[in-house]
């Protein structure tokens, strides 16, 4: 025991020791002030970095996964998932921290290079595993993006419908294509902020102006109906507490990476105030009504709250999208060997590959409800639950790597074989229940909608254009 504590103090020390070497060459070259609202390292950065990036588009299309579950089942698994999806973060975290001290003991220098989770799996478990963590991870952070730009043309949509869905993605395209000059997580300090404060805003204007409305009458609360309307639900909840595909680059953004073990979980704490109520008092209010209305928005009244909300969410997208599309930037600008480049608009440049065909698969498929389901059964389910669990227990299978353990097992599960436990049971159920059925409910959903869908649609699932005028004397109708 005494050797794996100097092994895992010394690891601490010379992550500590390059971490203030990079931290006292930022302060040199920015100012106070510059630095203050760029430049973010810090537990409470890591904080609104995991919980801001945890509940963006997602806390609109809550309600509605609460009409397919029901008011019970949406409560439990909303918590069930949320602890859940804080372990395996806790996993990264943990895997993340063994791989960086390895590596420190080898002589090796991050200094401009952000360490990835492809990375930590091929430090720990080799190639075929990197290949693993690339592709799901690539995928599943490609279709994120690609969801907030539809999700930003559909909500826009609600306060200005003089242009078309797909006009206005073409617009958020050319603004969300501006995230390639903002270089690292450190950079999200001012956004992480103002981007929990819009969520925030954004969830108690749900439950305070549901509770106005009240209960619609003749209210139905009929969820569970079908056993597909069930998993699919189910499904989007699992997508809800998802943010792990940023997890390894919000740690690495920190002076103290040690520290994030508990982020996750006090983050998801937070978004639970902010995504039960909401779910709860819209499903309470409208009942079945929001079975067709996958955006909660769409049922309430529209005056200046809702208009407000609107524009904040819009702006949380953009940020979303940073946070989606940061992790993709880094490792095209490792396969072009860009970088370690040093000049900002050198890497934007190199950057903007990535974001042309997220922009054109946005246009593309326009429909982002039926997606957020399937992206959470067949990715999410392995990026954040199977992949973490089982990459823990074979990196920690031999008594060896468990004595010599940089992170010994927390306080409240000391044995390495509780944790086995745990991860066992993770693996189990969301490969039955999460890609299973989770898989075969999303899909035979998305089957079902195939004949609404329209490639390179105009305006997805908007109200019809009304007749023409009679006389030519009325003005054009818009």
């Amino acid at each position: 025991m005494a050797i794996g504590n100097n092994i895992q103090g010394e690891g601490e020390d010379a992550i500590v020791a390059m971490e203030q070497e990079e931290r006292e060459g930022v302060d040199q070259s920015m100012s106070g002030f510059k630095n203050f609202l760029w430049h973010g390292g810090s537990v409470y950065d890591a904080w609104f970095s995991c919980a801001s990036n945890q509940v963006a588009q997602v806390l609109l299309t809550l309600p509605y996964s609460f009409s397919q579950l029901g008011m019970l089942s949406g409560i439990i698994l909303q918590v069930f998932y949320g602890l859940l999806g804080s372990w395996t973060a806790y996993l990264i975290s943990v895997l993340y921290v063994e791989y960086r001290t390895r590596k420190e003991k080898e002589n090796v220098s991050f200094k401009n290079h952000v360490i990835q989770w492809f990375e930590v799996l091929d430090g720990l478990l080799g190639p075929h595993w990197k290949a693993i963590g690339l592709a799901f991870n690539c995928t599943f952070l490609l279709f994120g993006s690609v969801i907030q730009l539809i999700a930003c043309a559909s909500n826009i949509y609600y306060i200005n419908d003089h242009l078309d869905k797909r006009t206005w993605t073409y617009i958020f395209g050319a603004c969300c294509a501006t995230t390639v000059f903002v270089p690292s997580f450190h950079n999200y300090r001012i956004w992480s902020f103002l981007g929990l404060g819009m969520t925030t805003y954004t969830a108690w204007y749900l439950t305070i102006a549901a509770f106005i409305h009240g209960q619609d009458k003749g209210v139905v609360h009929s969820g569970p109906k079908t056993m597909v309307l069930y998993f699919t639900g189910a499904t989007n909840i699992l997508y809800t507490f998802g943010g792990h595909a940023v997890t390894v680059e919000i740690m690495h953004a920190m002076w103290r990476p040690q520290k994030f073990k508990y982020i996750y979980l006090f983050a998801t704490f937070y978004v639970f105030t902010l995504t039960l109520p909401s779910a709860v008092a819209m499903y309470w209010a409208f009942g079945d009504k929001l079975l067709n209305h996958s955006n909660a928005l769409s049922l309430l009244p529209r005056n200046g709250f809702r208009d407000a909300a609107v524009v904040l969410m819009l702006i949380h997208q953009f940020i979303t999208f940073g946070f989606a599309c940061t992790p993709l930037y880094f490792v095209w600008e490792k396969v072009v060997g860009m970088h370690d480049t040093k000049s900002i608009c050198l890497r934007a440049l190199a950057r903007l590959p990535v974001v042309i065909p997220i922009w054109f698969l946005a246009i593309i498929f326009p429909f982002f409800g039926p997606i957020n389901s399937a992206v959470g059964a067949l990715l999410v389910s392995f990026t954040v639950y199977i992949i973490p669990a089982l990459a823990h227990m074979l990196t920690y299978r031999k008594a060896s790597a468990r004595q010599n353990a940089a992170e010994k097992p927390p306080f409240f599960l000391p044995s390495w074989t509780a944790m086995y436990m745990v991860n066992i049971f993770i693996v189990v159920w969301i490969m039955v229940v999460g890609f299973g059925f989770g898989g075969w409910a999303s899909m035979a959903n998305f089957i079902k909608q195939v004949d609404t869908f329209g490639l390179f649609a105009k305006c997805y699932q908007c109200k019809a254009a009304p007749p023409p005028p009679m006389t030519p004397t009325s003005p054009p109708h818009h």
